[in-house]
């Protein structure tokens, strides 16, 4: 494990240092109890019963304390190992909270699941490893070789063919699968993506009858998954028998030639006894390494993966000396040009020069792909622009204080999200401190407070994770409430009003020109009908600006316009249908 990710065992550094201290005092007084053993052994072919009595009471002392050692190293090591993996999961998530969204594209959400879930327990089980096994190990194998060399040096000397022996093993183990449990932990990512899409998308599956497509594509996941794992656990198998081959090995020649040195008068009895002892006690150091050499190798990939995380600087910094306060709600697109690739890619949006006073209504509309909701995520500084200046209130966004501007900007995305909890749970998103009148005020303009009352348990209805249990206007007329309680100086609606009728549409509509006059509005929508009544409307089209005016404007001047609006007041259609009319 590197040295930079021990910090995050602050908080328990007395449980890692008392681990370590225990558990070698365990292996010390484990050491003698086979000494010990051989005095026995050699006082009972002496008759010397006082040396049997005092011998055994030794041991049994010896072997108290070595059992009390080993449970408070065992409720140490847990306690800092648990620590440990509790203060690393919150490290990466609170560096995720400070992405930008362009950090987030560069992690799938299932990615980052895997590396705060399995990457995180692998790091856990190699901490507390490192804390006792690879304390206990090293060192039980030292001191048996030593007590070895202390009863008969040259016997000693097969040990250290063995060891030479295991270590040329080991080394090739873990260099074949190293790279195997690099593409365990990628294959680990792309089973959660198929059981995350499965789940959040269950609606759909069981709508279109695909059930059995999504069986095939889990199982897929699942055997590519198997397959790796067999792979790599089939060569680390070899290490049990090649070590218990050696190990055994090392016992035939020791009894071979201990035979003979005793009968000779080279050795006693007792001290070929415990030198079997030591034998065993080299073999479960062996073991116990062996166990730590497979951990390391699978915790060096998630360590990689989990640095990774740590370790991603945010794109979005804030300034030297932020502004807090947002004068007004004026926006100012001058000559912006971005892109998702940060200009190694194709420009999303190019030379936008936009000029929206504070408490306007702006309506945009643009086909599939023309740049619309990457337009407005630039107000509240999602992302940064390539080129040019996007100005909030007069002033450079990239100069205002990241939280302040975002506290200003009200944003009800295409994809709207509610959390589990109840109505005003959801509400006080918002604002924290809402009172339950405040509530009431804004789900009203946002026509939300006729379903609400219609509900058993009203503003303290239960919402299921996602909003599952209440229908997708529904959900966008919360969405919507959540934003007005922020009481935003600028409001953007990335089409969040298509799920609800038109009706209800105009309804809102109504009441954002009435009640929060002073309020920007930035209005995305599909339907002409949303932003017609807009003090200006925005075309966009292949990410450029194809006509910004009043709708009576638009109509003179903007093909584009004059297409879709005729499309839709004929018979219905979208931006796109009326766009590919107009060609």
């Amino acid at each position: 494990m590197k040295r930079h990710l021990f910090k995050y065992a602050r908080g328990y550094k007395l449980e890692t240092v008392l681990t370590p201290t225990f558990t070698a005092l365990e292996v010390l007084l484990e050491v003698l109890i086979p000494f010990i053993t051989a005095s026995i052994i050699d006082s009972v072919q002496a008759g010397d019963m006082m040396g049997i009595y005092k011998n055994g009471a030794i041991m049994l002392v010896l072997a108290f304390l070595s059992l009390v050692c080993g449970a408070l190293a065992g409720k140490f090591a847990a306690g800092a190992s648990s620590g440990f993996a509790a203060n690393l999961r919150s490290a990466m998530y609170d560096n995720i909270q400070t992405f930008s969204f362009s950090n987030i594209d560069k992690f799938s959400t299932a990615g980052l699941v895997t590396r705060m879930t399995t990457d995180v327990t692998n790091m856990q089980m190699a901490f507390q490893m490192s804390l006792r096994i690879a304390v206990r190990a090293p060192l039980m194998l030292v001191c048996s070789m030593v007590m070895c060399f202390v009863i008969n040096a040259e016997l000693s000397m097969i040990f250290l063919v063995a060891l030479v022996i295991l270590g040329c093993a080991l080394v090739f183990i873990m260099s074949r699968t190293f790279k195997l449990f690099e593409q365990v932990f990628r294959r680990y990512d792309a089973l959660n993506a198929s059981v995350q899409e499965n789940v959040s998308g269950i609606r759909v599956v069981k709508a279109y009858v695909r059930e059995e497509h999504e069986d095939e594509k889990f199982r897929h996941a699942a055997e590519e998954l198997r397959r790796l794992f067999t792979k790599a656990e089939g060569i680390l198998a070899l290490n049990s028998p090649v070590m218990m081959f050696v190990v055994y090995g090392c016992i035939i020649a020791l009894s071979w030639f201990g035979a003979n040195m005793i009968s000779v008068g080279g050795m006693t009895t007792g001290n070929l006894t415990s030198m079997f002892s030591y034998v065993m006690g080299v073999l479960m150091s062996l073991m116990m390494l062996s166990m730590v050499f497979v951990m390391i190798t699978m915790s060096a990939a998630s360590e990689r993966r989990i640095s990774e995380v740590l370790n991603e600087k945010p794109d979005l910094t804030e300034p030297d000396d932020p502004i807090m306060d947002i004068p007004d709600g004026s926006i100012d697109f001058d000559h912006v040009s971005f892109s998702y690739a940060h200009g190694d890619g194709e420009e999303t949006l190019h030379d936008i020069d936009l000029h929206i006073k504070s408490g306007e209504t702006i309506g945009i509309i643009g086909g599939t792909g023309s740049g619309k909701s990457s337009l407005v995520s630039l107000v509240s500084r999602l992302y940064d622009v390539d080129s040019g200046e996007v100005r909030v209130g007069g002033i450079d966004v990239r100069r205002y204080d990241i939280e302040s501007l975002r506290d200003a900007v009200a944003v009800v995305l295409q994809k709207n999200v509610l959390f589990s909890g109840t109505i005003l749970d959801n509400l006080r998103w918002g604002k924290e401190d809402a009172t339950l009148e405040e509530c009431k005020a804004v789900c009203k303009m946002a026509c939300a407070d006729e379903f609400i009352d219609a509900f058993p348990n009203g503003y303290d209805t239960w919402i299921e994770q996602g909003g599952t249990n209440v229908s997708g206007g529904q959900k966008q007329r919360l969405c919507i409430a959540r934003a007005l309680l922020k009481e935003p100086k600028i409001l953007i609606l990335d089409d969040s009003t298509s799920a609800v009728d038109t009706a209800t549409d105009a309804s809102i509509r109504e009441a954002f020109a009435t009640k929060i006059p002073g309020t920007t509005k930035l209005i995305i929508a599909q339907r002409i009908t949303s932003v017609m009544d807009a003090d200006r409307i925005l075309v966009l089209d292949d990410g450029g600006v194809s006509g910004f005016d009043t709708h009576e404007k638009l109509l003179e001047t903007n093909e584009i316009y004059r297409n879709i609006y005729e499309t839709q007041t004929q018979g219905g259609g979208d931006f796109d249908e009326g766009k590919e009319g107009g060609n």
